[in-house]
């Protein structure tokens, strides 16, 4: 029976959106599967890990003859389309449990899974809190602090980000225990406190699928879930059951010791000087003096780099350490001009954040060198 026909990208654009979180291996081979579902105006396409489902929907040239469902290896199907001439017409079929694909004189069979194994979201959760922002706002604010999230951290809540919706803000806050990042963003409308965490994959997933343009993205705290819809896509995930460290308590204030300088510039002369960082532990030492600021690093191999970096700058002496690693990240994020740097004395963390703007601040503990 005829599932579909339609140019190769119309199945293959929506198909790459959602393959994103599908796993290769899983103990539930449904899982390594994507579920295609036809109605009477629209085809859609569904995967899930069991802890995010995303849905997109695709409805242009499309040929059909009823609304069917089946389930099919994910990447397989990808693999094929990708690999087919870009505007060949591609036909679906499916007859038991196979899934036929014809493109030209191509020929595909797949095996299927029951429809019915397939474990969906359940729909129409009400929801708890609800904002909606344009795309290229948020995929900027994920930006800013996505890079700080821990990444297989025994303390499983530091592996994802908190989302906190605040009176008049959207605010977003990663640390892996080293360092911190902190933005946010206006709001239009006035909310009361709500916060969850984001899993790790969820975030990088948005990052990928928000595009750089003003349309919407809806975001909806269910029950024990959250919802992005944008742009045909709607992904629903679990949050993180945990409790995100208390992040006010970390960022500083006071610091006397401050200076501003050219982002690229600083950014520029840090690459150069982690070339003979030491690859295990990216260790530099900042040495700051009346005007200057120098930047050292070494590795196990007895070999050193230093650059000068000439700024404005008339307080005290310091001299210390960084993973120069996390420097490099924070000003890589950023796309401002210029960055104010703060420090306190040599044990204590140092605070990277826009001149005359509160929207981020970027915290990193220092380390013996």
């Amino acid at each position: 029976m005829k599932l579909i026909q339609t140019k190769r990208d119309t199945l293959l654009k929506p198909l790459q959106i959602v393959t994103g979180i599908v796993e290769r291996r899983h103990t539930l081979p449904i899982l390594s599967n994507v579920l295609v579902q036809t109605t009477n105006e629209e085809i859609s396409f569904v995967a899930t890990d069991l802890e995010i489902q995303i849905t997109t929907t695709a409805n242009e040239g499309i040929e059909k003859d009823s609304a069917q469902a089946v389930t099919v290896a994910a990447k397989k199907l990808q693999d094929i389309l990708r690999a087919l001439p870009d505007s060949v017409q591609v036909t679906l079929e499916t007859d038991e449990n196979r899934l036929f694909a014809k493109a030209g004189k191509s020929r595909f069979t797949l095996q299927t899974l029951p429809v019915e194994d397939f474990p969906k979201f359940p729909e129409n959760l009400e929801s708890e809190a609800k904002i909606t922002v344009r795309q290229k706002e948020l995929k900027h604010l994920l930006s800013l602090v996505q890079y700080a999230m821990a990444q297989q951290d025994i303390r499983y809540y530091l592996n994802g980000l908190l989302l906190l919706i605040e009176e008049n803000h959207l605010k977003v806050v990663a640390t892996d225990g080293h360092r911190l990042a902190f933005a946010l963003m206006p709001l239009d409308t006035w909310q009361d406190k709500r916060e969850v965490i984001l899993p790790r994959k969820v975030v990088l997933e948005l990052a990928k699928l928000l595009a750089e343009n003003d349309e919407p993205v809806t975001v909806e705290l269910l029950q024990n879930q959250i919802r992005f819809t944008f742009s045909n896509v709607v992904l629903v995930s679990k949050v993180v059951d945990g409790k995100f460290p208390d992040y006010n308590r970390v960022i500083p204030a006071g610091y006397q010791k401050q200076f501003n300088v050219n982002r690229a510039l600083l950014l520029q002369t840090l690459q150069r000087a982690s070339i003979l960082s030491n690859e295990k532990f990216r260790g530099a030492r900042l040495i700051l003096t009346s005007d200057n600021l120098r930047i050292v690093c070494s590795n196990s191999e007895q070999e050193e780099a230093q650059e000068d970096l000439e700024l404005e700058y008339d307080g005290d002496a310091l001299d210390i350490g960084f993973n120069i690693t996390y420097l490099l990240d924070a000003l890589t994020n950023l796309d401002s001009e210029t960055v104010q740097c703060s420090f306190g004395d040599a044990n204590s963390s140092a605070l990277i954040q826009i001149p005359g703007d509160d929207h981020f601040k970027y915290v990193v503990m220092p380390m013996r060198i």
